[in-house]
């Protein structure tokens, strides 16, 4: 979503000259984005022409080729990727009010000078009219082209003209309107097609006053000091409005008259004001890389082109096997090469004669298995592909560009951004765009504290006040977040006691808790899953198993439950409803409790709008797309900002709404009293504020909830960072934004699990303070432990646990603390005995969710830790033994490099 700030440039009003004049349009510095999809190219924008395509040729004049008897034959590698970024450019709006031909008849213009398709989004307010929705503006108001919008609104597209700058292209609309009638205001936002962005104020409409009786608040047009604009910056704006020379007589009105009729003694007055706007849009490069072999010097040739502008740096290095470590090469390097931290080379591409672009030639040795590079374009700014280095392999043993920079990770999960090299211009950005959310809050505070605001505001307008200023906090919040932990130890100590409390919390249920994840990704296919999982309650029971995770019970349009669609229709490809209730009452029989997985973040509409979007909902609770967030351009929504990261796949649901708080509410209230559900698994609550989720569980009162809340952990030079206190910071964040009213799964866990035991370097398993380095570590009876689950395994394996150590990461987890879930196709699989003997071991020691964990070794091929004082274990190909000592250890599970103990 592009991020837009206006700054407002007020003018006076010239009735004499209509047409406003505008300066030569300015391009900011281009902000990038890295994207995991290739895009088709088409070129550059900049000065607002049409872009043009750049074509490049590998044999260009320019170019260094090494001569060879036959070129062709010599390629080993060539391929042109296409790079996408964004660029931001600047531009105004502006909004005229003025006299038509006579004192009876004015104008209202709306124009912007930017590229796009823009549409005004519009409606009336009538002075009788003491609420506040829009209606349909009389027909002879409408321009033509108008199309009604349902009965409140009309969207009318601007449209092209000349301005007085040459060469310039302004898209404007003008309302006819006459004095002499009912209407007190118009409303309107301004949307660009082309992006799915919308122009409001703060999440409201523009309103531009015609009578004297519509109160002056923070939308106002043409009254009010200060303006900004939402979706975006948040800077606060001031501005000078300034009228017509002409004073304003004063107006004697007889109490009796009517308000039409005060309305016709009020005398408008022109203004003009104009807004710069900054918007992104999308710009398209390629990037050619070629490999050409030279067996007399037993060297690689690698040759980069691209019509990138500006100066591009190349940040690379080379590996030699599979691992792909960075390392620098022997010289001699190209010209204008410099060493970065003796980990990798810089440098800078040479520039074409024709000016369009740059191109480089790099000279390898053959004993190199490939080139790893990312493109530098200023000290914050850096491509790469899909989220991981460029890798161009140079001989036959690499594997492609494509195979390599897509192995599997889920959503990014062991990508790095290349932009995190180099922090300080980002970190600036950061903290200026939270000062503008403080100036924010603090304006609308004092909007509600004035003496002025006391007596103008109602309370509808109290409420969407405080509603703003809970979303800006929930931004702020999000950006302040520290690298450091934020729940402290000491705090930690006084909560989180040896023994769980006896009372129960939504968080953690017994303490003593072990989840069982009840389905895989194929599960729905036999489409009475729900009547095959009965059949498993007695032998579940018999494991261990204290809780079992259900998958998701609604209607939805993509099989497996995750594309919800009808709410409350739960006949689902698991089964009926009434199976559904049946299979939960056995499962209360064996003594295990339920979770249900509850989408929240998103919901697939039932039909179209008029633009043939899908953001219209049916079934018993069927929304508009007020319910739809605002600023995923995909679904046209007229709600808020999203409080959090949007799914693309189907409307994002804005969970500020009152209406959508309150029905998700007695939805969740209904699944428990009417299926019998427990508590909840929540599926991507990174969508979404966790102080709403909160509101969910203070109302439904779960037994146990646990949050999917899933993000890239950090790496380097393709390898994984040794801190990843970030990481899980960001799961803590979330977890006391919902005031620990829920658990989160511990994603760090399962990564540094897989990095550890796939590289032999087990000494990843213990953070700075001798801790284990996941969110176990910090938050222990919020984590949920876990080593797979259907995103990650089944037949998905998005980000599958090193084949045949699965063993050892449920040695890990089920002798830890936390809550440790494990997954279905593991436990009917050849590990269930000794899954069964670890779980067994769980329980007869009293292991629980708070247990107190003491490493005592953490090397490369080796970890091992003495849980309670009476629980040990170890993992690793390297060998330990339990201390020796008043205590008598004696080896009650063992496997393919783990063992554990327990005391007696």
């Amino acid at each position: 979503m592009a991020t837009f700030r206006f700054d407002p440039i007020l003018h006076p009003f010239r009735i004499e000259n209509p047409r406003f004049c505008l300066q030569q349009l300015k391009t900011r510095p281009a902000r990038f984005d890295y994207h995991s999809k290739l895009v088709f190219n088409k070129g550059s924008f900049c000065n607002y022409k049409r872009p043009r395509i750049h074509k490049i040729c590998a044999s260009s004049t320019n170019t260094a080729v090494v001569e060879t008897s036959d070129e062709a034959a010599d390629v080993t590698f060539k391929e042109t990727f296409l790079l996408k970024r964004t660029q931001t450019v600047e531009g105004k709006i502006f909004v005229r009010l003025g006299r038509g031909k006579d004192e009876k008849n004015w104008q209202l213009t709306v124009g912007c000078n930017l590229p796009g398709k823009w549409i005004l989004h519009w409606g009336v307010t009538s002075v009788d009219d003491a609420g506040s929705e829009w209606d349909q503006p009389p027909p002879e108001m409408r321009p033509l082209g108008s199309v009604p919008i349902k009965d409140y609104a009309i969207d009318t597209p601007l449209k092209k003209s000349l301005s007085a700058v040459e060469g310039e292209t302004l898209h404007e609309l003008q309302i006819d309107l006459q004095r002499n009638n009912s209407i007190a205001a118009i409303h309107f936002v301004l949307k660009d097609e082309e992006t799915g962005s919308w122009f409001q104020h703060r999440g409201r409409d523009f309103k531009v006053p015609l009578s004297d009786y519509i109160s002056e608040d923070a939308n106002t047009v043409g009254a009010k000091k200060g303006f900004s604009i939402w979706p975006g910056s948040f800077d606060q704006i001031t501005s000078m409005f300034v009228r017509a020379g002409e004073s304003r007589p004063k107006v004697q009105v007889n109490s009796g008259e009517s308000r039409v009729q005060k309305q016709y003694n009020k005398r408008l007055e022109g203004f003009y004001e104009e807004y710069s706007i900054a918007k992104q849009v999308q710009v398209h490069n390629i990037l050619t890389v070629s490999v050409r072999k030279s067996p007399e010097e037993d060297k690689n040739f690698v040759h980069l082109e691209t019509d990138l502008p500006g100066d591009v740096v190349v940040h690379w290095g080379v590996c030699r096997d599979s691992a792909k470590r960075w390392e620098i090469p022997a010289g001699p390097h190209p010209s204008d090469t410099n060493i970065f931290k003796e980990k990798a080379l810089r440098t800078l591409l040479q520039p074409k004669e024709n000016g369009h672009g740059s191109w480089g030639l790099f000279s390898l040795d053959a004993k190199h298995m490939g080139l790893l590079f990312v493109l530098k374009l200023n000290d914050n700014c850096w491509l790469n592909y899909m989220n991981r280095d460029f890798y161009v392999p140079l001989s036959s043993e690499g594997h492609s560009m494509r195979d390599a920079s897509s192995s599997s990770g889920f959503e990014g999960s062991e990508s790095r951004l290349a932009g995190t090299i180099e922090k300080p211009a980002e970190a600036n950005e950061a903290v200026a765009y939270t000062d503008g959310i403080i100036n924010e809050i603090r304006n609308l505070v004092s909007g509600i504290s004035s003496e002025k605001g006391r007596k103008t505001k109602s309370k509808e307008l109290h409420v969407n006040i405080l509603q703003e200023i809970e979303k800006l906090a929930a931004e702020a919040y999000s950006i302040f977040r520290s690298a450091g932990p934020t729940f402290w130890e000491e705090a930690t100590l006084d909560a989180e006691t040896l023994k769980p409390p006896v009372e129960l919390c939504s968080g953690t249920g017994s303490g003593y808790e072990i989840l069982c994840q009840g389905f895989n990704w194929e599960s729905h296919k036999s489409g009475k899953w729900y009547m095959e999982l009965n059949e498993k309650a007695a032998e579940l029971s018999s494991l261990g198993f204290t809780i079992i995770w259900f998958p998701p019970p609604t209607e939805s349009v993509s099989p497996e439950g995750y594309m919800p669609k009808d709410l409350y229709n739960l006949n689902s490809r698991y089964g009926s409803i009434e199976d559904l209730k049946t299979l939960v009452k056995r499962f209360h029989e064996v003594g295990i409790k339920v979770l249900g997985d509850v989408v929240l973040n998103h919901r697939c509409a039932h039909y179209q709008n008029q633009n043939g979007v899908w953001n219209i909902f049916g079934g018993r609770l069927n929304w508009d797309d007020r319910a739809v967030v605002a600023d995923d351009p995909h679904f046209q929504g007229r709600g808020n900002k999203s409080s959090g990261d949007n799914f693309h796949a189907a409307p994002n649901i804005d969970h500020s709404q009152d209406f959508v708080r309150t029905d998700l509410k007695k939805w969740l209230s209904w699944l428990r009293k009417e299926i019998g559900y427990d508590g909840w698994r929540l599926d991507f609550v990174r969508g979404f504020w966790g102080g709403y989720v909160k509101d969910y569980l203070d109302a439904s009162e779960p037994y146990f909830a646990v949050g999917e809340y899933w993000d890239s952990l950090s790496y380097t030079y393709g390898e994984m960072d040794p801190n990843q206190d970030a990481h899980r910071q960001r799961i803590i964040d979330w977890i006391n934004a919902t005031n620990g009213t829920s658990g989160a799964f511990d994603v760090t866990t399962k990564g540094i699990l897989h990095e550890a035991l796939q590289r032999c370097e087990y000494w990843r398993l213990s953070d700075e303070k001798g801790k284990p380095p996941g969110v176990v570590g910090w938050w222990p009876s919020r984590a949920v432990t876990f080593i797979e689950n259907h995103d990650t395994g089944s037949t998905q394996g998005h980000w599958r646990f090193p084949s045949g150590k699965e063993m050892q990461g449920y040695a890990y987890i089920l002798t830890h603390p936390g809550t440790p879930s494990v997954f279905y196709d593991h436990i009917f699989s050849h590990y269930k005995s000794e899954i069964s003997a670890l779980i067994s071991l769980r329980h007869r020691k009293k292991i629980h969710c708070r247990s107190i964990v003491e490493i005592t070794k953490a090397e490369k091929d080796v970890y091992a830790a003495v849980i309670d004082e009476n629980v040990a274990m170890k993992i690793g190909p390297g060998h330990y033994e339990p201390p020796s000592g008043p205590k008598n250890w004696a080896l009650v599970v063992e496997g393919r490099d783990y063992k554990v103990w327990e005391s007696s």
